[in-house]
């Protein structure tokens, strides 16, 4: 995980408060390349930003891509890639040396470049640094959240009717590109009868009921695992039939 130890290294130099930190707030701004490594999403901040120098085993596999490629017309990149590999780890140590040393000697350079972008860096500019890395761990802190939820199974939520005929005749619309069918099949919906829509309305109602039974379930599940904190505030049960009323 470099990435977010280079995010949280960035955002510990800087201090708690420098996104409060006023433009004129001159030398209080830590320096936010105090550690090396920079992820390089930085443009909007660092238009002229370095380029990450390639490790050696990088290097070595740009060389021979094109070679493996010429040798196997057919084959996918993810066939040569393994190939490349192979050849790689049997590589001696004496010929790695030469792709070690040339990763050594750019990563150099990338350090001095780094220090040459940090004396040109405004007060405003820090700021705005470290309000874009603080976006990019809470954004790469949703997705790992996201993928550990479906690794425990979560229900998916429930749909509405629009996003149930959607799926179903989208699937189904084959001319044009995605953006034609999409468009096409909106046009379809809006065009539908109340009683048309009717079905779909209560196949979302299904949906909603099929959700929270499951969700109950899977929450229950996640209290005997000790998970409580995946646990949503409050559940909302689905609201009763006019038939169920009687």
């Amino acid at each position: 995980m470099p990435l977010l130890r280079g995010v949280w290294g960035v955002l510990s130099a800087l201090g708690k408060s420098g996104a409060d930190l006023c433009a004129d707030c001159g030398s209080r701004l830590r320096s936010p390349f105090s550690f090396v490594y920079i992820p390089r999403w930085f443009s909007s901040t660092l238009r002229s930003y370095p380029k990450k120098p390639m490790t050696s085993y990088v290097r070595f596999s740009k060389e021979q891509l094109p070679i493996f490629k010429a040798q196997n017309p057919g084959a996918r990149n993810s066939e040569l890639i393994k190939k490349i590999a192979e050849l790689w780890r049997e590589l001696p140590d004496s010929q790695k040396k030469v792709y070690e040393d040339a990763y050594k000697a750019d990563w150099q350079a990338y350090k001095q470049e780094l220090i040459r972008i940090e004396e040109e860096l405004t007060p405003s500019q820090r700021v705005t640094l470290e309000k874009e890395m603080m976006q990019k761990r809470l954004k790469k802190k949703s997705i790992i959240k996201k993928r550990e939820l479906t690794l425990l199974g979560k229900p998916k939520r429930p749909r509405s009717a629009y996003n149930i005929f959607i799926s179903e005749r989208f699937q189904e619309a084959k001319d044009g590109t995605s953006q034609l069918r999409l468009k096409a099949v909106n046009e379809s919906w809006k065009n539908l009868t109340s009683s048309q829509k009717q079905v779909y309305i209560q196949l979302a109602e299904d949906d909603k009921v099929r959700y929270f039974n499951e969700i109950k379930s899977w929450e229950a599940q996640m209290v005997e695992v000790g998970r409580e904190d995946l646990l949503r505030r409050k559940v909302k049960p689905p609201a009763k039939s006019a038939e169920e009323c009687k």
